[in-house]
Order: structure tokens, then sequence, then C-alpha cells
């Protein structure tokens, strides 16, 4: 190698770096954003349209996911080389994962705690939300 070569630096490196911290700082923005529309929609379809709090907690996470896909491609990683219909085919692939996360864990918390399902939900977001965050922007988008 010569010293033309650029190196890349190492993946800690890449998700402790000012980057890195921009691009999860927007993430932030977006997701809570998002997730207030998604769990307006899971008040609504459980209140109101007496829809299974995990049938809905699932819905409500995949529409919210797709709008986040959208707002994420312009904002969060605007410049990214990955084509329109591949990213948003990986997107919702690293959302079945989210999702997967999302239930297991609204589940246990509904199910072995007093803890309402809405707080719970947002519990469960912080924690899928970052494993989304991650694989995303270092597997899909490949910013980090």
């Amino acid at each position: 190698m010569t010293n033309a070569e650029p190196v890349e630096e190492g993946l800690g490196k890449r998700i402790w770096s000012r980057k890195a911290a921009l691009l999860l700082g927007r993430n932030t923005v977006v997701s809570t954003f998002v997730f207030l529309i998604g769990l307006a929609l899971l008040w609504l379809l459980v209140e109101f349209a007496h829809v299974d709090k995990l049938l809905a907690a699932g819905a409500t996470f995949l529409v919210a996911n797709s709008l986040h896909y959208a707002l994420g491609r312009a904002w969060i990683y605007r410049g990214t080389q990955r084509g329109m219909a591949s990213g948003y085919g990986l997107f919702l692939i690293n959302a079945m994962i989210g999702l997967g996360i999302t239930i297991a864990l609204f589940d246990l918390f509904i199910r072995y705690t007093a803890i309402h399902y809405l707080v719970s939900r947002v519990l469960v977001s912080v924690v899928a939300g970052l494993v989304m965050f991650l694989s995303n922007a270092i597997l899909n988008f490949r910013r980090l």
C-alpha cells in the first residue's frame, strides 16, 4: 500500500465519529416524527377500531418505517449511491428485523409488566431504533 491510498477507518471509529453523530441526530428527528405518527395510529387502532395490540403495533410499525425510508433517503442519508428500489428492499429487510425486536420486546412488556402499552412501545423503540439505525447507516446506505 502506498501513502496515496486511503486507509479505511475501523467500524468502531466510524460509529463514534462526528459524521455518525450527525447522522444519528438527523435519524432521531425523523424517527421521532414517524414514531409519533405510528404511536397515534396505534392508539387509534387499539382504542377506536379495537384491533389486537400486537397486530396494531406491527401494522403501524411498517407504516412508520415506509415513511421513515422516504424521509431518511432525502435527508439523513442524502447522497447515497444505493438505488431507490434496492435501498427500499434492504430497508424493509432491516425493518423486519426491527419489527421482530419490537414485537418480541413489546410482548414481554405487556405480558410481564404493569407498564402501559404505549409507554412499553416507547421503551421498545429505543432499542429497535438504535439497531435499525446502525444497520441502515453501515450496511444499506453505507454512510458509516
